[in-house]
């Protein structure tokens, strides 16, 4: 049974960092690609970012993010994190990660929730003007 937990959210001001980190209990933690995703209220899922599973040598962000955000895991310890940085309200969500059984997917379907098999219950992120 794969379990996700999110955690390192938390109230920041506009402009600071966070980094949110995923532990995932299970085995072959190294063989899920893995995925950021947010939501805010009223709003729909939004992709986030993106790691290719064992070494996790590719990466992709959404647009938004670029820049901003990073991405990275380390298989030792079955954890992927996601560093933010110059934070701005609109990126005030409930920040969730996903683990997707199938390596490498194209990047329209990187994007796609539906692709990912199992979910964090996320962690809540806000950013004050």
């Amino acid at each position: 049974q794969v379990q996700l937990v999110e955690s390192g959210g938390g109230l920041v001001q506009a402009g600071g960092s966070l980094r949110l980190s995923c532990a995932l209990s299970g085995r072959f933690f190294s063989v899920y690609a893995m995925g950021w995703f947010r939501q805010a209220p009223g709003k729909e899922r939004e992709f986030v970012a993106r790691i290719s599973c064992n070494g996790g040598g590719t990466t992709n962000y959404a647009e938004s993010m670029k820049g901003r955000f990073t991405m990275s895991r380390d298989n030792a310890k079955n954890t992927v994190y996601l560093q933010m940085n110059n934070l701005i309200p609109e990126d005030t969500a409930v920040y969730s990660c996903a683990a997707d059984r199938t390596c490498y997917r194209s990047s329209r379907d990187s994007r796609n929730g539906a692709m990912y098999d199992y979910w964090g219950q996320g962690t809540q992120v806000t950013v004050s003007s």
